[in-house]
């Protein structure tokens, strides 16, 4: 079936490139700068590994390399969304989450001057994942058999602004130093992960903000905590079972967490991708999450806060 829309992504999706041609999609590169480097320093297009392998981009940061990223400039937005505009055909762009990142923002600001510049409302669509690297691979993989089932744009942007919040999200850092850098993390809750030597463990907020979920002493313990995440939280009432293994340039560890995935439900189908140079930037090698479909969260956050609401006024 012919898709009825097109279906575009920022290169925070931790998609291949492979997958990305395989699937038809259009990627919008971040970029990545170290500044103050006489050689330019750890600097490139997000390309999703073309330019540099991972291995090579998560050793320069090892040895000590600090980039900081940047969106799709206004200029690539515009551009894309005038070369849709020219196709006349629907389309779907999906982003980084809002709680990290002004990619969004920006997105709707160039497709408003695009709009204005051509004098009609486009057919044109931006949808905020409010997640990031392995979570929205699995969005966005699903998301491509949501487009081939053959929803038109308005029916996909639906379905992901509800697909979204059935993503449930665990991701172990080696530490907390690169996301304190970029903003993400407080400089106090760094020190103490880093006084402790502790492994910590995080996800996503409904609002796409970067919340933590506890630390771990070793990341075989860590590895432990995120398999027991995903066997309480995972469900298969409105999805398949699958899990997301990302890694950031460890392989192997990435290779153990999908057998101790596996061990829990053999009929899972575990999907592997790498943590790309974007996201890559802010936690650094050493980075493994799992990604899985699970209950809406926004039903279980309100449970939870009308149980805390329940003994307050108790």
């Amino acid at each position: 079936m012919k898709a009825k829309f097109n279906l575009m992504t920022d290169s925070t999706c931790d998609f291949s490139i492979q997958d990305i041609e395989r699937s038809g999609l259009t990627f919008l590169p971040f970029t990545y700068t170290e500044a103050g480097k006489p050689d330019g320093g750890l600097s490139g297009l997000d390309d999703l590994f073309q330019s540099m392998s991972a291995h090579d981009f998560y050793e320069r940061i090892r040895w000590g390399a600090t980039p900081k990223t940047s969106q799709p400039s206004q200029l690539v937005y515009e551009e894309a969304f005038r070369k849709a505009a020219e196709l006349d055909v629907p389309t779907v762009l999906m982003t980084i989450s809002s709680g990290i990142s002004g990619g969004y923002n920006g997105a709707c600001t160039a497709l408003d001057r695009v709009q204005e510049e051509l004098g009609r409302e486009l057919p044109i669509y931006i949808v905020d994942t409010l997640l990031a690297s392995t979570s929205f691979y699995l969005l966005l993989e699903e998301g491509v058999r949501q487009r081939d089932r053959g929803l038109t744009a308005q029916e996909f942007v639906r379905w992901a602004e509800d697909a979204r919040y059935h993503v449930w999200t665990i991701f172990m850092v080696d530490n907390l130093d690169t996301l304190h850098r970029g903003g993400r993390i407080p400089k106090s809750v760094a020190l103490v992960s880093s006084a402790l030597d502790a492994k910590p463990l995080l996800s996503w907020k409904l609002n796409g903000e970067l919340t933590i979920l506890g630390v771990t002493r070793g990341r075989k313990k860590g590895m432990r905590k995120m398999k027991e995440y995903y066997e309480k939280h995972r469900s298969q009432l409105q999805y398949p079972a699958v899990a997301a293994i990302g890694n950031a340039d460890c392989e192997n560890d990435g290779l153990r967490l999908g057998a101790m995935v596996a061990d829990i439900d053999d009929s899972a189908r575990i999907l592997t991708s790498t943590i790309g140079p974007t996201i890559g930037c802010h936690v650094g090698p050493g980075m493994l999450s799992c990604c899985f479909w699970g209950e809406d969260r926004r039903e279980k956050q309100n449970a939870i806060a009308g149980k805390v609401k329940g003994v307050r006024q108790g």
